[in-house]
């Protein structure tokens, strides 16, 4: 009971002295000729606290060292990569230049080739339009001769037919007769002779217009052939570009 008296007393104690200090700080206050504003005081500081990301200098250090060692390695294999497409760049251009001087050498022979082959196509066209002359004065000579085996042919068939119209013993089977007889038949055959000659040399004479026809197409077509190989193709590949372009620097 005591102790509960005691401290009912000291807390009354207490309070009291806290109003009259709130008092006389409020008298003075009245009483003074103006009011006292308190200091501005600064925003309290953070505690420092580290980042769980955070690395220490010693792991910074390492990281760095390993990433400079992996950009060497790097770097080194870049150098041998860089060596070994140049050594094969230059593989391939040595091949390039081999392949196409044989190339080169192959279409110079075929050009001689097709020379030759023309060479020898107008020749035979030289000679297959001779003979064609030829066969054409042949015609011409065989029509020439049937012309002139036909009119002794038609005097001697006159005469028989005039020699049959003779009345009685007038008919007679005389030498003239005998003879008469044997001339159109020798003309018969003469003339059928011919005309199967005639037939021979005009188809002959067709067969060498196929040739003839053939040969200048081929003629054409062989000179197309070296024309576009000499002045296009061989044109076209003498231009060959340098080993830097094989090689893609240019």
């Amino acid at each position: 009971m005591q102790g509960r008296g005691g401290a009912g007393r000291g807390c009354g104690l207490f309070w009291g002295a806290e109003v009259t200090g709130r008092s006389r700080r409020g008298k003075g206050q009245v009483g003074g000729s103006r009011w006292q504003v308190p200091a501005p005081t600064a925003p309290p500081v953070p505690p420092a606290r580290s980042e769980p990301s955070a690395s220490m200098p010693e792991t910074w250090a390492k990281f760095t060292q390993e990433n400079l060692h992996r950009a060497e390695r790097e770097r080194l294999a870049s150098v041998n990569l860089r060596e070994l497409i140049d050594c094969i760049l230059r593989d391939t251009a040595e091949d390039l230049r081999l392949q196409c001087d044989a190339v080169n050498l192959a279409f110079e022979r075929r050009c001689e080739e097709v020379e030759d082959m023309l060479h020898k196509l107008e020749q035979h066209l030289h000679k297959t339009l001779r003979e064609i002359t030829d066969q054409e004065r042949n015609v011409a000579a065989l029509k020439q001769a049937i012309k002139d085996k036909e009119a002794p042919l038609k005097v001697a068939q006159t005469r028989l037919y005039q020699r049959s119209h003779r009345p009685n013993v007038e008919l007679c089977q005389d030498n003239a007769q005998f003879r008469l007889v044997s001339e159109v038949a020798e003309l018969n055959l003469s003339l059928a002779a011919l005309r199967e000659k005639l037939l021979e040399a005009e188809q002959s004479l067709c067969c060498l217009e196929d040739t003839r026809a053939s040969l200048e197409r081929d003629i054409a077509v062989k000179t197309n052939s070296l024309f576009l190989d000499r002045q296009k193709c061989m044109a076209h590949r003498a231009h060959y570009p340098s080993a830097l372009q094989l090689a893609g620097y240019q």
